[in-house]
Formats: structure tokens, C-alpha cells, sequence
């Protein structure tokens, strides 16, 4: 199936990681799945967790702000904890804490994505697979096959028909825009039934979107963390965090700056991604404060450079400019992030295509321009003169360079 074009026109969605681990502020799931906390102990998080100040609607307004259009919510974790009352399985929190947000994000006109855990590593019926001291990421998959020689076949029935109904509650209930899938490296595709879990899906919301946790029938790559240095091949989203943490961990203070956030954004904005960015909600349902801020932050930088955002594409490969840059959807704008002040000109290389003009974005200021050097089929190199101090952004100033036709590269061996 086709991407669905508002992905690739979002830029930046918000991932929720809420859930019990909040209460005590410990790592969801790995915690105890790392024997770090005792399960008894992660699992008496359940009678303090409240969500007694969760405002949906306030976290949808808050998201608009920060310029997102759409939004990940945790709906069940890898702790077999779920968010909403479900008829499967023994542990959820007695109520629907996802209609609600669900519902508010729509008001904001944002997509709805709903995070769900393959792995269940409390359900009687799932026995992990995982080679003890080694970190699952690091695992081929062969070993799944020869677990499964020895599982319960019939427990694994049982499981499955557990995930496939909690699946279908969350379908027919939300409809989510995207389903953003995790822990699928417990089994294999087959074992996961991937195909049949997707048709399930899509027969209830045809156009849903799914992340690369979904396996064959993933629709988009999901790095984490880290800025990939060449970015992937067609749709993708970095998925970041912050500070260092996924759900709320109370000694962690460790906040990237707005500054930062901003240079992660356009980074892979420029690259063709999406950013998904974190926030941990108290146990109470509210967003911490400094997570907050910095969100507004990112949002009034993309509400100022709007037209280099939204309605763009992947930007100059590098090595043509100092930075990164995105290109509207004719292919005839070029928008340069600045994230210092630049000191002399700035260049860009090997572009084949004429200038028309450059300008500020934002103040609209003209900026000269020329191009030195080229030979026959070779460019020369265009040199913009730097904008006056008055006209600099706080956190990244964008160029807009406006070109006579579309944009034409020359790559060394030749154009592409």
C-alpha cells in the first residue's frame, strides 16, 4: 500500500509513554525484565497510579503548539499494563484513559497513533525468548524458532487470540491513524503472524499506517536516538526523547535545550524524516514543566519558519551545504538552516540550477548573491551574502533561495 501523504507531511508527532512505571519512576517494562526491580515491587505501581489531573484536551492543545500533527500513545507496554478497559487479559487500569485522547486529538485536527507491545512478558500464556545477558536488539532471530520447538503451542493459541482481540478493541474503538508496533524481536514474522494481524487491521481501518515493528508489512523505518548520518531510504521518523528517559523518571533532569531540538528537527526533517518526540506524563496525567517548555519552544521556531517545514521534502544531500535544507514540493525553493552566525558568505555547491533570489525567512530580507568559478559541465559555486545580525533567528535562521526552474544538482559524475 501506499504511504499515506500526511505522514510524510507531518514533520513531527509527540510519542506519550505513560503508564504505571510513572508511579515510581522506574524504566517501563526493562526494569523488571532486567532485574533491576522486582516484579512485585513494579506491579504495586498499580494502586498509586491515578491519573487523577489527566486533561487530555490540555495535552492536545499542547501538542498543536509544539507544531506536531500527530501523536504515539502507549496503550500497552511490554508490562502487559493497559490503558483502557480491555475484555483481554487480566491487567489494565479499569478504565478508558485512550477515548479521551484519542477524541482531543482530533478536535486539534492531529492523527492518532497508538503504541502496542508484541511482547507480553506478563501473560501466563507468553514465554520470553530472549537469551539471558544479551540484549534482544543484538539477537539474530534463529533462536525463536528454536524455543518455540519446545513452547505450549496451544498457550501460544491462547496468547494470540489475547493480542488479536486487544488489537481489535483498539481498532474498532479508536481507529487509529497508525499503529506503532514494538517488541516484535521475541518470534519471528511467522510465529507473529504478521500478515494476518495486518489484514485484521486494515480490514477495520483501511488506511492505517504502520512502523517497521510490523515487519514486512511495516510502511516506515524507525531509527532511535540518534541522527542517522545517511538517512534511510524513503519514509522514515527518528524516535528521541527529551531528556534520556521514555516514561517519567523523576531524578532525570537531563533535558535536551530547544536549541538542540531544533537542530535534531531539522536534521530530519532535511534527511525525508519525521521526528517523534517524547514526553513522560506524571502518574497523575500531567507533563512535567520542562518538557513542556521546550515543546512550546520547538513549536514557535516551526510557526515562524512554517514554509520550510510543511509541504517539503528531503533537502541537498551532503556535502553541498553546511547544514541542513529541505525543498518545496515544485522543486524551486531551497531552504538553508543556519544554525550560527555565519561569519563570511555561505556556499552552496555543485547546484546547476540559476538563482532567482535569496531571502531571509521570516523578515523577508534580500540577500545577494553570485556564483564564482564552474567549467563546461561543472558549476561554480553560489555565495550568499550572510544576513545582517537584526535578521538572525534566536535558535536556526532559514534561507529561502529561490531557483528559475527545478532543482538540478551536479554530482560529480554527473546530474541527477
Amino acid at each position: 500500500m501506499a504511504m499515506q501523504p500526511w505522514f510524510t507531511d507531518a514533520k513531527l508527532g509527540i510519542f506519550v509513554h505513560w503508564g504505571i512505571y510513572a508511579v515510581d519512576g522506574v524504566q517501563e517494562s526493562w526494569s523488571f525484565y532486567d532485574d533491576i526491580v522486582p516484579y512485585d515491587q513494579y506491579m504495586s505501581q498499580f494502586d498509586r497510579f491515578t491519573a487523577s489531573r489527566y486533561d487530555p484536551r490540555d495535552w492536545a492543545r499542547l501538542f498543536a503548539r509544539a507544531g506536531a500533527r500527530y501523536a504515539v500513545l502507549t496503550s500497552r507496554h511490554h508490562d502487559g499494563v493497559a490503558l483502557w478497559d480491555t475484555a483481554y487479559g487480566d491487567l489494565n487500569v479499569g478504565r478508558d484513559l485512550i477515548a479521551g485522547y484519542a477524541d482531543a486529538l482530533r478536535e486539534q485536527g492531529l492523527k492518532v497513533g497508538l503504541y502496542y507491545s508484541h511482547s507480553d512478558w506478563s501473560h501466563p500464556d507468553y514465554a520470553s525468548t530472549r537469551k539471558p545477558g544479551r540484549p534482544p536488539e543484538l539477537e539474530d532471530n534463529r533462536y525463536s524458532e528454536v524455543a518455540a520447538e519446545d513452547e505450549d503451542l496451544d498457550a501460544w493459541e491462547r496468547f494470540l487470540a489475547y493480542r488479536d482481540g486487544q488489537i481489535r478493541e483498539l481498532t474498532q474503538r479508536y481507529k487509529p491513524d497508525l499503529m506503532w508496533f514494538d517488541g516484535e524481536w521475541d518470534r519471528s514474522e511467522e510465529q507473529w503472524r504478521i500478515p494476518e494481524l495486518a489484514a485484521r487491521i486494515r480490514s477495520e481501518v483501511p488506511d492505517v499506517v504502520f512502523n517497521a515493528r510490523m515487519l514486512s508489512e511495516g510502511d516506515y523505518a524507525t531509527p532511535e536516538q540518534g541522527a542517522p548520518v545517511i538517512p534511510p531510504e524513503g519514509p522514515w521518523e527518528l524516535c528521541l526523547t527529551i531528556n534520556d528517559s521514555w516514561g517519567h523518571q523523576h531524578h532525570d533532569h537531563n533535558h535536551k535545550s530547544v536549541d538542540q531540538l531544533i537542530r535534531y528537527f531539522t536534521e530530519t526533517i532535511g534527511g525525508g524524516g519525521n521526528l517523534l518526540l517524547s514526553v513522560g506524563p506524571r502518574e497523575d496525567g500531567t507533563i512535567p514543566a520542562e518538557q513542556a517548555e521546550r515543546l512550546e519552544g520547538l513549536g514557535d521556531w516551526i510557526a515562524r519558519h512554517a514554509e520550510a517545514v510543511h509541504g517539503t521534502g528531503r533537502g541537498l544531500p551532503p556535502g553541498h551545504h553546511y547544514g541542513p535544507s529541505t525543498l518545496s514540493k515544485d522543486r524551486r525553493t531551497l531552504y538553508l538552516i543556519l544554525f550560527d552566525a555565519p561569519r563570511a558568505e555561505i556556499n552552496v555547491r555543485g547546484l546547476l540550477s540559476k538563482v532567482r533570489g535569496v531571502s531571509v525567512l521570516g523578515s523577508g530580507t534580500e540577500l545577494a548573491h553570485r556564483v564564482t568559478g564552474g567549467l563546461h559541465e561543472t558549476p561554480g559555486i553560489l555565495w550568499i551574502e550572510p544576513p545582517a545580525a537584526t535578521d538572525l533567528d534566536p535558535h536556526a535562521t532559514v534561507l529561502a533561495v529561490e531557483l528559475e526552474g527545478e532543482l538540478e544538482l551536479y554530482r560529480g559524475a554527473g546530474r541527477f
